[in-house]
């Protein structure tokens, strides 16, 4: 993910199903609604038409993106690991303060965090470890793992966390919403090019479904 955003704490998109979708093609930073307060519903259950008018979106083009990584990687000489901790540790605070424990309807909130075979993946590990420390009950789905140290580690991290990782995901979106109050879609980042294809094909479609908010790393992956 952007790493500027990362160490500035707004290394998240928050897109849900519940919350104004854009289209661009650009990375977006998101501070809307639910962003840092609490959210304000009307009697039919749709966001206050006040605090919808005033949503603001920023925006960080792909390129921008890629040379804030490259500054950071060669300039001020920053790891992967440290970077993708930062990343994971902001986005984590980020669901923590957009949709709190206690305004959800479990204790522990459940949450299904999807990760993708790139840093994207690892940044959602490690957000799923902190949201696990901040009174959460994260599931991973990891379907791709690489087999790098780095995410080898970080998949130890979280099984001795005892955060379960499950062996295939639901395949109807109406599951995932009686199962999960929350979705985390680290799957994609900025610098995802080509084709999508199997198993996250399907696991984009299944997004498309859902009724339960996503929270998404750097970009919403399934493109909404």
């Amino acid at each position: 993910m952007s790493r500027l955003r990362a160490l500035l704490g707004l290394g998240l998109l928050v897109a849900g199903s519940r919350v104004p979708r854009i289209k661009s093609q650009t990375i977006a930073c998101r501070s809307g609604p639910t962003w840092w307060g609490p959210q304000r519903l009307n009697s039919g259950g749709r966001w206050d038409s006040e605090v919808m008018a005033s949503t603001v979106v920023k925006y960080l083009s792909q390129e921008e993106a890629q040379a804030v990584d490259q500054e950071l990687f060669n300039e001020y000489q920053f790891s992967v690991d440290q970077l993708m901790e930062l990343a994971g540790l902001s986005c984590a605070t980020a669901i923590a303060k957009a949709y709190p424990p206690t305004s959800m309807s479990r204790s522990p909130p459940t949450v299904l965090v999807i990760c993708g075979p790139g840093n994207n993946g690892g940044d959602g590990l490690v957000c799923a470890r902190h949201l696990k420390l901040f009174g959460y009950e994260p599931t991973i789905y990891y379907p791709k793992r690489p087999n790098k140290p780095l995410f080898t580690a970080l998949v130890t991290q979280c099984q001795k966390m005892d955060i379960p990782f499950l062996g295939e995901m639901p395949a109807e979106p109406m599951t995932i919403d009686e199962l999960y109050e929350l979705v985390v879609d680290a799957i994609f980042g900025f610098s995802f090019k080509g084709d999508v294809r199997e198993p996250f094909h399907s696991i984009l479609s299944v997004l498309k479904g859902l009724t339960v908010p996503i929270a998404s790393i750097d970009i919403p992956s399934a493109g909404w």
